[in-house]
Order: C-alpha cells, then structure tokens, then sequence
C-alpha cells in the first residue's frame, strides 16, 4: 500500500506544482508583463487607439466611419459590411469585402454609379471634376470595409465642396488635408494616406474658430 502511493503520489504531486507553477507563469505573470509593457510602450494602441474631440471618445484611428455629411470629408465606401444575425438584439456591423471579380459586372456597375456620385458631389461652380479624376479608393471599399484612411488624391478632390459647402477659403481647406498627410509606415510601407475622422474633426475645429 505504501509502495503504491509513492509510486502514484510523487507523480500527482510533480503534477500538481507543475501546473500551479506554469498557471502562475503563463496565466498572472506573463499578462502582467505583457500588459505593463504595452501600457508603458504603446499606450495609446493598447487601448484601442482611440481618437478624442474636446475631451470625449468619437471613434479608433484603425476603423473607419461612415455617415459624415457633404459638408465633410466621405471616406472610402463600405459595401462589404453586413450585418450580424445570431444577436438581433444589437445591430452590430460585421467587416469584409464585396468577393466580387474585378470583372463581374455587378461590381463594375457599382463603382460607375460611385464614380458617377463622386463627379456630382464633388463638382462646383468653377471648379468641375472629370471622371478620370476620381482614385480608385474614392469608388472601391477595402478587404475589411473598415479602412480609417483615404489617399491624399481622394482627399484633395473633395477640398472645393467641403470649402465651399462650410464658407472656407480652399487654400486653407488644401493646407488642412496636407497636414493630415501621413506618410509611408517606416519610411516604406503601405502608401501616403488621410485618416477621414482625425481630417473631419480639425474641420470641425476650423469651421467652429475660423
């Protein structure tokens, strides 16, 4: 009888501080570190990048947003999102793309009816614009219908109706959007590109101080 619990309880009891030792390790101490260094590093990340406006949370600088109004910059279009349909109780939107060809023709009549808005929207007196104008990303959506950004061309075209639409002076709607430019990640990665919501607040702040 001794025999057989020492040959079964050394075994249990190594167990036992085996996995009281690794949950220690890898459940309380590993996320600790984890999560301090994140909060000390990368602060704002670790918290959902958020993007605040007179000191109240309007949205996350890595998802984008829709509904602005003419009267602000329009970020790229979002036909891929749908909705949930497990918990109707909320109306939660889910990410993706249209997983469409680029030869279907269903997809190429959506992006000339957005091309075609984009001209419309976009065109004011004395200052029309043509439909070789309009950038990709002005008429297609992203792989996650969620991209926070716009290229600086798209950008740049709806300068003339967001001046004209709050009473602003173009050259300073133009210097708005060119300092919201940001720049290739590490110098090389990804392409020039806007965030619309950090853009549409310093509009609003413009409007608001002249």
């Amino acid at each position: 009888m001794n025999d057989f619990l020492r040959t079964t309880g050394r075994p249990l009891g190594a167990g036992l501080r085996a996995l009281l030792a690794l949950t220690l390790l890898t459940g309380v101490l590993y996320p600790l570190a984890v999560t301090g260094a994140a909060q000390a590093l990368f602060h704002d990340e670790a918290n959902g990048s958020r993007i605040e406006a007179h000191g109240t949370v309007v949205g996350s600088s890595l998802i984008g947003q829709q509904g602005f109004g003419l009267d602000h910059f329009q970020p790229r279009p979002a036909r891929g999102l749908g909705e949930n349909s497990a918990n109707t109780r909320y109306r939660l939107l889910l990410s993706g793309a249209t997983n469409r060809s680029a030869d279907d023709p269903e997809l190429l009549r959506w992006v000339q009816e957005a091309k075609a808005r984009v001209v419309e929207e976009n065109s004011v007196p004395g200052h029309p614009v043509r439909a070789s104008q309009v950038p990709a990303d002005a008429v297609t959506s992203s792989g996650s219908g969620l991209d926070p950004h716009i290229s600086p061309a798209y950008a740049r075209l709806q300068v003339h109706r967001v001046a004209a639409r709050n009473g602003l002076p173009v050259a300073r709607v133009e210097q708005l959007v060119e300092d919201h430019v940001e720049g290739r990640t590490l110098g090389f990665l990804g392409e020039p590109r806007v965030n619309v919501l950090a853009l549409n607040i310093a509009l609003g702040d413009l409007v608001r101080h002249g």
